[in-house]
């Protein structure tokens, strides 16, 4: 798994806390090729592993992503995973908009913050460790509303325009990234529906086969990261490897 990537490679996993970056972690931790993993988020992560090591950092501000860049102190990074996201905030009135007069300025400007403005901020914050002539992979979830190709349905106004805007960013950062290191891959991807705090509001309509556990979504996004090479950076695939209209 992950074969693109060096042995005792350094993976640093964004919003280790939550469901799949948490899954991410412990799929991580049993890929023979991994030397260290940096596992960042609000929170300690609790994991007793000699090669986990717990960033508390909150990348959402300046002072989160400057603590984190100089944890990382400029050494390189072989895959960056971001975990991170919002769809609604119940303590903030943050809920999927369905019609044109819920839409709400400071809800939108925050969805977009977090889902769109953050990732590329990180990337930017961690340029430095992501230049050069090393195997890179970096992984941002997205989600397949998203695609304004196959927007047939409407609603969610806020998430589907942060994730388009998300991949617009990672798009053009694969673009600058690839002039500053020729093995980097960028990529955007939608995990499907998984039993996470995200999703549970939403959860009851979703056939039971189709809401995935985290551990499920972790593995087979490692597959898709795994199949990709330097000529698909900056592209958006599914959790089955397959690819989506922009």
């Amino acid at each position: 798994m992950l074969s693109f990537l060096p042995e005792n490679f350094t993976a640093v996993v964004i919003g280790a806390n939550g469901g799949i970056g948490n899954a991410m972690v412990d799929a991580l931790l049993t890929n023979s090729q991994v030397g260290r993993i940096v596992a960042v988020s609000r929170s300690p992560v609790r994991l007793n592993r000699p090669n986990v090591e717990s960033v508390i950092a909150d990348v959402s501000i300046s002072l989160g992503r400057e603590v984190l860049s100089q944890h990382l102190d400029g050494r390189p990074v072989h895959l960056l995973f971001n975990a991170t996201g919002i769809l609604h905030d119940s303590a903030n009135g943050i809920q999927p908009e369905k019609r044109l007069e819920q839409l709400n300025e400071t809800s939108i400007a925050h969805v977009m913050h977090i889902n769109a403005v953050m990732p590329a901020l990180l990337l930017s914050s961690l340029k430095s460790c992501l230049q050069g002539k090393h195997p890179a992979i970096i992984a941002s979830l997205s989600a397949r509303v998203g695609s304004i190709g196959d927007n047939g349905y409407g609603g969610w106004y806020s998430y589907r325009a942060s994730k388009a805007a998300h991949n617009m960013l990672m798009r053009t950062a694969a673009i600058e990234i690839s002039r500053l290191n020729k093995q980097s891959i960028v990529l955007c991807l939608h995990p499907g529906t998984t039993d996470t705090t995200l999703s549970k509001p939403f959860q009851a309509r979703v056939p039971k086969e189709k809401l995935f556990t985290p551990a499920f979504v972790a593995e087979h996004l490692l597959a898709v990261m795994d199949q990709r090479t330097p000529e698909d950076s900056g592209s958006f695939w599914d959790w089955n490897g397959k690819s989506i209209e922009w």
